[in-house]
Formats: C-alpha cells, sequence, structure tokens
C-alpha cells in the first residue's frame, strides 16, 4: 500500500514537472524506480514510457483547448523525429555509444550555454514575428493567449530545416541509446527556430506522446511493463499533468527556462560523464 502511494505521489510530480517543461517525466521515475525502489532497468523504462504516454495524454487535453499548442508544427516535425527513431533502431551497434553520449551530452550542455545567454539577456523573451518562405508555405505561424502577460501573442518562427534536422537527431539519440529526447524537441523548436518557449514545450508534450505511443507495443510485448507499477504512476501522471498545463499558462517563460536550464545542463554532464565511463 505504501509503495503503491509512493507511486502515485511520483507520478504527480513527474506530471507537473513533465507538462511544464515539456520533456516527459522519465528523467525522475527512472533513477526513483531503479534507485531508490530498487526496480530492475527493464520494468522502471517500461513504467516510464507509460508515464510519457500519460503526461502527453494529460497535457495535450489542457493545451489544445487553450490553443497553446501548435498542430501543425506538431505534425510537420513529428516526421524527422519517427525517421530518426526507426534509423537509430536499424543502427543499434553500429556506432560506439560512448561517442554518441559525448556527442549528445556536449550538445545539451551547449544549448543549455545558449538558454542562459536567452535568460540574461536584459531585453527579455523576445518574439520573432518575421517571414520564413517555409514556414508561410506549410502555415506555421500562429497565436496563442499567454495568461501570465494577459495578452495574445502572435508568432512566426525560421530555421526550419535546422530544426527539422535537430527533431531527426532526436529520434536518432532515442533509438541508438534508448533516452528520452523531450529535451532536445525543446531545444529544437524555441532555440533553433525561435519558437516562443510555451508553444514549445505544449507541441514538445503532445510530439512525446506520439513518440512513446510506437515504442510502448514493444515494450509491451516483451514483458518490460508491470501493470502493478504502471498503473498507479500512469493515474498520478495524469493528475500532475493536468495541473502542470494550468500551472504552465500562468507562468513567466523566464521563470520556465529558469527551471528547464538545471535540468538540461544535469542532463549534458549525465550523458558527457556516462560516455567517458563514469556513471553518476
Amino acid at each position: 500500500m505504501n509503495s503503491m502511494l509512493l507511486l502515485l505521489v511520483m507520478g504527480v510530480g513527474a506530471g507537473v514537472l513533465g507538462a511544464i517543461l515539456g520533456i516527459g517525466g522519465g528523467m525522475i521515475i527512472t533513477p526513483v524506480l531503479t534507485i531508490m525502489m530498487g526496480l530492475d532497468i527493464k520494468y522502471a523504462i517500461g513504467a516510464s514510457i507509460i508515464s510519457v504516454i500519460a503526461t502527453s495524454s494529460g497535457s495535450t487535453i489542457a493545451y489544445l483547448k487553450d490553443d497553446m499548442l501548435n498542430l501543425r508544427v506538431a505534425m510537420f516535425l513529428e516526421i524527422a523525429t519517427t525517421v530518426g527513431a526507426i534509423m537509430g533502431a536499424l543502427l543499434v551497434g553500429m556506432f560506439s555509444s560512448n561517442f554518441l553520449y559525448i556527442l549528445f551530452g556536449f550538445f545539451l550542455l551547449y544549448s543549455s550555454y545558449n538558454m542562459i545567454r536567452k535568460l540574461m539577456d536584459k531585453k527579455g523573451e523576445a518574439v520573432f514575428t518575421g517571414h520564413d518562405p517555409i514556414v508561410d508555405k506549410f502555415k506555421l505561424s500562429s497565436t496563442y493567449y499567454d495568461k501570465a502577460e494577459q495578452k495574445q501573442i502572435d508568432y512566426s518562427m525560421k530555421n526550419v530545416p535546422g530544426g527539422f534536422i535537430m527533431m531527426w537527431a532526436a529520434g536518432l539519440a532515442s533509438g541508438l541509446l534508448g533516452i528520452g529526447s523531450g529535451a532536445f524537441k525543446v531545444i529544437a523548436m524555441d532555440t533553433i527556430m525561435k519558437m516562443p518557449l510555451k508553444p514549445s514545450s505544449a507541441t514538445s508534450n503532445l510530439m512525446m506522446g506520439v513518440t512513446a505511443a510506437a515504442s510502448a507495443t514493444v515494450y509491451f510485448f516483451n514483458g518490460s511493463i508491470r501493470p502493478d507499477i504502471a498503473a498507479p504512476l500512469a493515474i498520478g501522471v495524469l493528475v500532475g499533468a493536468t495541473i502542470g498545463a494550468r500551472l504552465m499558462q500562468v507562468m513567466k517563460p523566464r521563470i520556465i527556462r529558469m527551471i528547464f536550464i538545471p535540468i538540461i545542463l544535469y542532463m549534458g554532464v549525465q550523458m558527457a560523464l556516462k560516455g567517458f565511463g563514469v556513471n553518476i
């Protein structure tokens, strides 16, 4: 009974954080299940996959209702992520995993540096409203109501090919290394494509659910999903994601960025050290 309550509470916390940042709750759930509860990594990853689907489901409903996420961007970029994930799954074993961990680790560290620069910018969160041929052709620009600023924000984006390549790399990393790629998705939209942070986070939540749903089938049939662990976690995550989606909409982008930066810094350091054979 105590373990079920712990799973529920953990799920709520992971759901809140995942919905706000658009990175899923896997990076919280997997270490807690393996280190604190002594669960086999196989079952921890299976439960984490289910929690990502629950985060996506709970938050996407709220974000759709409030026009926060950009469906056109999600569908367009999901093509790159899916192709990358399939390629990664097919190429497993052909590349040194240590080299890939170092590569993606340093990329996360570089991205966190860029986000810190954006955070320190005294001009604040600048919204790109210019024109881009690809954005105009595919009608990717959109608008959302910022409850923190209490105003409607129209936005566009640029460097769509760069974002597309980053999404492909995110899918590749996910397929090759078996890692969640939510942080890469947010970076692709926010840092590379200059999409505002709030719609980037909301759109990432939707995309993660699509990716996780595809891989959940594999985990289900190989016996990695234990209902006694995944079910209470999913319930907690669903509640937490609904709360997180509401919280994110009243938070200032600066605050969300201040939460996001330490997490990708930690992920970058962890991946780079793992590549050098150091586990933390």
